[in-house]
């Protein structure tokens, strides 16, 4: 393999990319930095001491993409059409996401992730003072189009998702109501649910994808755990995944058990609608490792 960052001395040098056409190129990224929850309430209420936390994050973020050539040594400076970012605030933690355009010889995949490195670090700087455990993680390239190598998506687009919701009730065959956090045993499921206990189906999972699809067919105001789900995901596709994946939840593990399950026959929307969606598309878990799990959480296939 040709290191084509080096010169015929063995020296770094800038790869020339004049012969290479000009194409319109688009790269999104991702990172996650997690906190307390007290910090995340106050980032929501605006009411950090240094100002508006992700109004910042988010200068920050298009400076950095910006100036992603004066910080990688190897990168090119190009002309970059566009940047984006997006904030997604959860319970204890928020999702950075952003997106750089271009049209170039070469780009812009760096200056996507610079963008969101960058703005991770600005929220721990504006937050710093009342919470120095802040963890900043997952910095990824999630999608790149344009330029010779094509479109590329991240492998992993299977492999982590949400958490939306948990939902525990106290008797089998009614909607599951939301809980802010669910205590994960091993041997039962979720402490304080009636469908906890030493069996196969401790924990129900059922995602957002699939209650968009019920919405769709006439039923505009579900609500997580209407279909007596624990556990209400996003960004995964559960019903892909086989019976035997281990996955991370919150700070549980969990092991896929069953693949949907046949309706009781009393069930409300199947009679309205004529379908549900929980017997094709709900998966099952047991727990293998108790922990803790709360809205926001991320969900991680392991793999073994």
């Amino acid at each position: 393999m040709e290191l084509t960052q080096f010169n015929e001395k063995g020296l770094p040098r800038m790869v020339d990319v004049s012969e290479k056409e000009d194409t319109k190129r688009r790269a999104t990224a991702a990172c996650t930095i997690h906190m307390k929850k007290e910090t995340a309430d106050k980032i929501k209420e605006g009411s950090i001491a240094k100002g508006d936390v992700l109004s910042v994050a988010q200068v920050a973020g298009i400076m950095a993409a910006k100036n992603t050539s004066q910080n990688i040594p190897m990168c090119h400076n190009i002309l970059i059409t566009g940047v984006d970012l997006d904030f997604e605030i959860h319970d204890q933690s928020i999702e950075i996401f952003a997106s750089a355009d271009t049209t170039g010889k070469t780009g812009i995949e760096m200056e996507s992730l610079n963008a969101c490195a960058m703005a991770a670090l600005t929220i721990y700087d504006m937050c710093k003072a009342i919470d120095r455990e802040m963890r900043i993680d997952s910095l990824r390239l999630l999608e790149k189009e344009g330029g010779r190598s094509g479109h590329f998506k991240a492998s992993d687009s299977n492999k982590i998702g949400k958490v939306l919701e948990v939902n525990i009730s106290e008797r089998k065959g009614v909607i599951k109501t939301p809980v802010e956090v669910g205590k994960l045993k091993v041997d039962f499921g979720i402490e304080g649910d009636a469908h906890g206990g030493k069996w196969h189906r401790q924990v129900s999972l059922l995602s957002q994808e699939s209650i968009d699809k019920m919405k769709a067919m006439g039923l505009p105001d579900l609500k997580h755990g209407d279909f007596a789900e624990n556990i209400t995901t996003e960004g995964l596709v559960l019903f892909e995944l086989p019976v035997g994946t281990v996955f991370t939840m919150g700070s549980a593990v969990m092991e896929v058990t069953q693949i949907g399950k046949e309706c009781h026959k009393g069930c409300a929307i199947k009679q309205k609608v004529g379908n549900c969606i929980m017997p094709t598309e709900g998966i099952f878990a047991k727990v293998l490792h108790e922990g803790e799990v709360r809205q926001g959480d991320e969900i991680r296939i392991l793999d073994l």
